[in-house]
């Protein structure tokens, strides 16, 4: 892949291509749907499918050897970054089955393995995702009381797993469970959604991110087959780990998209669409404020977070980094999103502008994928040893 000169939110010829193609099927395809689907509280199915068969947008860390783009994490950034320009909800159903399957499955899975699921979650024709946090547990991932005892050829899984995105749409599901007592003792399966067993809960009435269907899934003796043990039995904690980092740097990038959507409403009604007492909405120094601390933070969180982005890979964890960018970005979607209602005033509060959807849909990302209060205590942990 060709550099390109002096971008680094598009390392490439291909970066580049990639945004591009993306945005105009945002501006034609996914934004006119967007706020239909938030007020339904449904998921756009079919968009969503099209996403890997039509724009390769699935498997973009994924070696071409084995069908997938030959990509980086960066690209997964720019993915979620313009997705969430125009419907973040959908963009975290991207997130869940591309970052938090697709990943690390991959990362995760044997040759057979990739060969039974793989072509499918690629290519559009399943829908997949992931299940780690627990009713009792949240942040606590290690707290999880979810067990799977092997039986012969098979384990049987028992507990319940909370707050899964695409779990009432999706067809198999990569499960985190404890194999022995000891908290380390974690494995991961993938489920598959008629296994034996295994049930689907309550789909969330949400806040935010409504067009993103949330559920609780129940194992209740379910039987899983042993060849749908990823890895070594006990031995999951090391890509659980390694998967959250590139979810944290990714979540960051859904805040920045919907931080530099906001910026664009704000900006656009302050200097074009409103007046008062005969000048531009822009030539108060209020708005002027406003919009002003709402770029220079985004272009701050932006950056961090691109940073971050180019030094994932599977061969190297920085958790330090990654908890960085998500303690930084997110907020600053909310921040942004705030303030841009507040430019556009009663009207922004109102579903006209899409910006009381993007306030709602970003207060998620500061939850989802470890707490932020959680990143600031990975952060200490990770800085002590250098003062030891």
């Amino acid at each position: 892949m060709r550099q390109t000169a002096g971008d680094p939110y598009n390392p490439t010829e291909f970066h580049a291509a990639m945004r591009e193609t993306l945005r105009q099927f945002c501006e034609q395809e996914v934004e006119p749907q967007a706020a239909e689907y938030d007020e339904k509280e449904a998921f756009n199915e079919p968009l969503f499918r099209r996403l890997g068969a039509e724009l390769n947008l699935f498997g973009l860390t994924v070696p071409e050897q084995d069908g997938g783009v030959g990509l980086d994490a960066v690209a997964s950034v720019i993915a979620c970054e313009e997705l969430s320009r125009c419907d973040p909800g959908l963009g975290l159903s991207y997130l869940a089955h591309e970052v938090l399957f697709v990943n690390n499955f991959y990362q995760s899975a044997n040759d057979e393995q990739r060969k039974r699921y793989l072509g499918r979650a690629v290519d559009g024709s399943a829908i997949a995702g992931m299940a780690m946090t627990e009713p009792g547990a949240g942040t606590d991932v290690l707290g999880m009381k979810t067990t799977a005892e092997k039986r012969g050829d098979r384990y049987i899984l028992n507990g319940a797993k909370q707050f899964c995105t695409n779990g009432s749409c999706g067809d198999f599901f990569l499960v985190y469970a404890r194999t022995r007592p000891e908290r380390r003792a974690v494995s991961a399966f993938v489920v598959d959604r008629d296994s034996p067993g295994f049930s689907v809960g309550k789909k969330e009435k949400k806040m935010g991110m409504r067009a993103s269907p949330t559920s609780q899934l129940i194992f209740e003796d379910c039987e899983v087959p042993a060849e749908n043990l990823l890895g070594a039995e006990d031995g999951a904690l090391v890509h659980m780990m390694r998967n959250l980092e590139i979810e944290r740097v990714t979540l960051a990038a859904q805040s920045v998209g919907i931080a530099l959507r906001c910026i664009e409403e704000m900006s656009r009604y302050a200097m074009t669409e409103r007046k008062a007492f005969g000048e531009p909405l822009s030539a108060f120094g209020q708005i002027q404020r406003m919009i002003a601390e709402s770029f220079a933070y985004t272009e701050a969180a932006r950056a961090l977070v691109y940073q971050t982005a180019r030094m994932i890979d599977p061969e190297h964890r920085n958790s330090l980094a990654a908890a960085s960018a998500k303690l930084v970005a997110t907020p600053v979607g909310e921040r942004v999103a705030r303030d841009a209602i507040q430019v556009l005033g009663g009207y922004g509060y109102t579903r006209d502008y899409p910006v009381e959807r993007l306030l709602r849909d970003a207060i998620l990302l500061s939850i989802g994928g470890g707490t932020n209060e959680a990143m600031q205590k990975n952060i200490v942990a990770d800085l002590r040893p250098r003062w030891a």
